[in-house]
């Protein structure tokens, strides 16, 4: 790797600064990966949330009220942490990508800001309800507080992924000469807001989300069964978390492989680096694939991989049906994505799909039994495995996105002509590490959050934690008295 292409200039002081690009596009991918773990934690607790509320107040039950006000308050610490972490975002598009900002500016500027006045103001407004109004509003309002705060959620991700999906497979728009410089300027709003990959990227993200807090909700319900097990209410979300699981995660699987299909059909550049396939013509699927050399850690190819394959199943995955069908391989382009992380992302979030689809078929059978509290190895399992889903949902959006590379807008801007002019390597480089810095903060702040909820329900569930307690429960090898 030709070291000019990651580090620039270096200020007097500096040892080492990153270029501007790659400082930059860190930058913002550090700043969205931790940005995404809250949002999504938004989207994926509404179903949650609204079916608690609604089972509160139509049933007077303690289990479902202990359940609707713990899970309203994990979404409210997400919901500020989600908003600390996404403002800065809109403001580096003007300090790190002002060319981007300047060329999309018509086609961004209205989902953004119909994001934040519609989705955005909504969710905020309502979960005050929620928090404060049980006993201030009538049981229809707060059950309706409830469902518009999980549209809001929803909503907000939708306008999100308006903008996303436009730069992924942008149309409604034409190229105009303004003060010398070529933008987009915007012809049509449906076609715009309405893309190709619209629908399949927003059922991915939403159901990805669901998964996600299913696990987590199935992660936490399972660690205080474990501590409490005639936890009457921590029985009931372990069962619908694992209920929930049965349905979306083999879902997801279903989903995903025709939006594959769909990523080859226009995106076939982001599709061969899914699959390391370099050789133009019939394609295999690598189920799984493990390095021979520290050479295709970076580079895999089929001659450095071991792999278990299945022939020319690639070819008909990318067809639709047909196996000898031509998938086009990554020679054929002058300048690629950076391929392993593409390949590497996209083998974990297949491979974790399919442990989640494990995880739901075996809840579902031990459920069915009548057995699903009585299993330790079942709670150990969902506890050991409730961060997974985040994994997941953050490797098949570096997919996303790692994979659109060189290009920020396909076909029409490339990341590297978007990046500020002005920007020195060394402020790049000072920015990233104060973001990272500030953010895993947010990120540890987040998480003492989560425990003390957890440790204040088994106080009042008569469970008081040792001095040796470890919060994050009966691990493999961890005893119930640790």
């Amino acid at each position: 790797m030709n070291p000019t292409a990651l580090f620039g200039a270096v200020d007097p002081g500096w040892a080492l600064a990153l270029s501007p690009e790659l400082a930059s596009r860190a930058q913002f991918g550090w700043t969205i990966s931790v940005h995404i773990i809250f949002a999504s934690l938004s989207i994926g607790l509404a179903p949650f949330i609204v079916y608690f509320t609604y089972k509160d107040v139509r049933t007077d039950e303690e289990r479902f009220a202990r359940l609707r006000s713990f899970w309203v308050k994990v979404f409210a610490a997400g919901f500020v942490m989600g908003t600390v972490t996404g403002i800065p975002m809109s403001f580096q598009f003007g300090t790190n990508f002002p060319q981007f900002s300047e060329v999309a500016g018509e086609l961004i500027g209205g989902p953004l800001a119909f994001e934040a006045k519609m989705a955005f103001f909504l969710e905020a407004v309502f979960l005050g309800v929620l928090l404060y109004g049980r006993d201030r509003v009538g049981d229809r309002t707060y059950v309706l507080s409830s469902a518009l705060v999980g549209f809001g959620a929803w909503l907000s991700g939708f306008w999100i992924l308006v903008v996303n999906a436009w730069m992924q497979t942008p149309r409604g728009y034409e190229m105009i000469s303004r003060n010398g410089m070529e933008v987009a300027r915007l012809t049509d709003p449906i076609a715009a807001f309405f893309t190709p990959r619209m629908t399949w990227m927003y059922v991915h993200m939403i159901n990805a989300s669901v998964i996600s807090v299913a696990l987590l909700v199935a992660g936490v319900s399972a660690y205080i069964v474990w501590k409490r097990r005639d936890a009457e209410a921590w029985n009931t979300a372990l069962r619908l978390a694992v209920v929930i699981l049965l349905v979306s995660a083999p879902l997801q699987a279903v989903h995903g492989d025709a939006y594959a299909r769909h990523v080859e059909d226009t995106q076939p550049q982001k599709f061969a680096a899914m699959e390391g396939h370099y050789e133009t013509g019939q394609a295999d699927l690598h189920l799984f694939a493990v390095p021979t050399s520290l050479d295709a850690i970076t580079d895999p190819r089929a001659e450095n991989l071991f792999t278990v394959s299945l022939p020319s199943i690639g070819s008909f995955l990318a067809s639709g049906g047909d196996f000898d069908a031509e998938v086009i391989g990554l020679n054929e382009y002058e300048e690629n994505p950076p391929v392993a992380l593409v390949f590497w992302s996209f083998r974990v979030m297949v491979g974790l799909g399919f442990l989640f689809i494990g995880l739901a078929l075996w809840g579902g059978y031990l459920a069915f039994r009548g057995r699903l509290s009585d299993s330790d190895r079942y709670l150990r399992a969902m506890i050991a495995t409730s961060p997974l889903g985040y994994a997941a949902l953050l490797t098949g959006w570096y997919v996303t996105e790692i994979g659109r590379q060189p290009w920020v807008i396909q076909g029409e801007l490339r990341t590297s002509e978007a990046v500020s002019s002005t920007l020195t390597g060394a402020e790049a480089t000072l920015t990233l590490v104060g973001f990272v810095v500030v953010y895993v903060g947010l990120v540890a702040t987040a998480l003492y959050v989560l425990k003390w909820l957890i440790r204040e329900e088994l106080r009042t569930l008569g469970r008081e934690p040792s001095s040796g307690d470890r919060w994050y429960g009966p691990l493999p090898g961890v005893s119930d008295d640790d």
